[in-house]
């Protein structure tokens, strides 16, 4: 196939100005993560430090082969939530390589408030359960944990998607097979006692590492007995008494060693299968999507151009190009493997629908994988269009998207707005991974849309009531407000901190960042297609 035209020219000062915004972003990214990686309190780094124990940074640095990369999963977890200081949620997390076999790896930090659990280090554990699930992962756990943070607790313990729920998953994950090997490198109090407890295998630090249900505080305030974090859970009681501890290591360092030697033990990963093919190169430089970027929801983004610098080759084998051509289809390779991509360049309407779900069966009956690339104002209104139908239509995109079985991989490039967001496979489609650009944003509708909703809803009843209309003045304190809450609670920020995505990621890293992830999708094995219906030409 040719290569996807380009028209893009560095020159031009629209480029130059978006590439410098972007740049802009990306720099307030590298430092925010470079925070989050090593912005802690010294008194609490001197502390570890005094009790033998690495930091989780280095414990990662040991656990993983050298010179693979780490995918790095929440890294901005609860950014600017709680006081400001709960970098990463407590977690180091991601998907790494140990001993050649890709891992989900999740890493407690205990110089931040002492790794305790915080309602959105739970939402990130979860999360990383689901990672391990979806791509059948072995989860290596190295638990340094004070437990739920009680000033929370309500937050944390009862509910459906609360701490609980970690543990079902961890039946469910052993009664799937996926291997599970905790390491007790720390304190694991309360709940986190149970991470070692229903884990496959469990390394026990000699010294340091302690398993309890509660910790020597609560058990002199309930029993008045006074006994040392050893006496209570160390490697004594656990390795020659209960049974709870399986290998015994005598420092962190130790602690890695067994752990990488019982990774190196498992059964090797399964052969791929998603179609791959020795990758290429784009012709166009994966760079240049920093001049691609929108500064704002009135920029427009060229999709094409995007395409163009992810996929190999720059090569689209574009289906119903003429048709719904607000919405791009078509199949491409990145990294070699072969891909169905959904992109928006423009408003959904109803043929874009119609030409999704129908490009969706072909993909799931051929079995490939689906990337989807967000910039949705959502689907077109009026009474025109709902007419002709464009919530019928939408709702066969929707469900095409949702009962989709084969990997699905979504980034937000700009906008994510209302039905849009589900139709093109949002957080709550059940992609295997969902990225965003530092640009991108996120809501029900814009922030200028809402306001103005608000204020015809406001004037409609002032209508009925036969007072006059709002004022300048009164639209302005309706108005305000939403458009600064819009501002704070639509960017890529807000949304990384709630975990709504897996992360912010630069665009010029787009590529990798999928093909690592195809990666790991194609060895987990296939779900299969379940139809009983041939395609449907919608």
């Amino acid at each position: 196939m040719p290569a996807l035209p380009t028209s893009v020219d560095p020159a031009d000062p629209d480029f130059a100005a978006r590439a410098a915004h972007t740049r802009g972003l990306v720099q307030r990214l590298r430092a925010d993560l470079a925070a989050a990686k090593d912005e802690r309190n010294p008194k609490a780094v001197a502390r570890h430090r005094e009790q033998g124990k690495l930091l989780a940074t280095e414990r990662l640095e040991r656990l993983l082969d050298p010179e693979t990369p780490f995918l790095e999963v929440g890294a901005l977890a609860a950014h600017g939530q709680y006081d400001g200081g709960v970098h990463k949620a407590g977690t180091f997390a991601g998907i790494g390589v140990i001993g050649g076999r890709e891992c989900v790896i999740s890493a407690n930090d205990a110089t931040v408030k002492g790794g305790t659990i915080y309602p959105l280090g739970v939402k990130k554990a979860l999360r990383l359960q689901t990672i391990a699930a979806e791509n059948r992962l072995p989860l290596v756990q190295l638990v340094d944990s004070g437990g739920a943070f009680l000033p929370l607790q309500s937050e944390v313990f009862p509910d459906v998607d609360d701490g609980g729920r970690i543990f079902y998953n961890q039946a469910h994950l052993s009664r799937m097979g996926i291997p599970q090997i905790t390491a007790v490198m720390g304190l694991c109090t309360a709940g986190a006692a149970y991470i070692p407890a229903m884990s496959d295998e469990v390394v026990h630090v000699r010294g340091t590492g302690a398993v309890f249900l509660a910790g020597p505080p609560l058990v002199r305030a309930a029993t008045g007995e006074e006994v040392s974090a050893e006496a209570l859970g160390g490697v004594g009681v656990h390795a020659q008494r209960t049974g709870v501890t399986d290998h015994v290591a005598d420092d962190d360092d130790h602690a890695v060693q067994l752990v990488r030697e019982l990774v190196g033990a498992l059964p090797g990963p399964r052969p791929g299968w998603i179609d791959h093919v020795p990758a290429q190169p784009p012709v166009y430089d994966p760079g240049e999507l920093e001049g691609l970027a929108p500064r704002d929801m009135a920029d427009v983004l060229p999709i094409r151009e995007v395409i163009a610098r992810i996929v190999d080759g720059s090569e689209l084998l574009e289906f119903k190009r003429d048709y719904g051509p607000t919405l791009v289809c078509g199949t491409a390779r990145i990294h070699g493997y072969r891909v169905g991509l959904i992109a928006n360049d423009g408003v959904l309407f109803s043929e874009c629908a119609q030409k999704a779900a129908h490009f969706v069966q072909l993909c799931e009956k051929r079995r490939t994988p689906l990337v989807f690339l967000q910039n949705v104002p959502g689907f077109m209104v009026g009474r025109t269009f709902e007419e002709g139908g464009i919530t019928k239509h939408g709702h066969q995109m929707v469900n095409a998207v949702a009962t989709a079985t084969v990997p699905k991989l979504t980034v937000i490039v700009g906008g994510s707005f209302g039905a849009g967001n589900y139709a093109m496979c949002g957080r709550a489609y059940g992609p295997r991974f969902l990225w965003m650009w530092p640009n991108a944003r996120i809501g029900v509708m814009g922030a200028a849309q809402a306001a103005g909703v608000l204020i015809s809803v406001a004037n409609g009843q002032r209508e009925r009531s036969g007072a006059p209309p709002l004022d300048a003045a009164e639209e302005a304190f309706v108005r305000t407000p939403v458009l600064e809450a819009q501002e704070r609670e639509g960017s890529a920020w807000y949304s990384t901190s709630q975990l709504w995505d897996d992360g912010i990621i630069e665009p010029a890293r787009t590529r990798d960042v999928l093909g690592l992830c195809l990666g790991v999708c194609s060895r987990a094995p296939d779900p299969g297609f379940h139809s009983t219906f041939g395609t449907f030409r919608l």
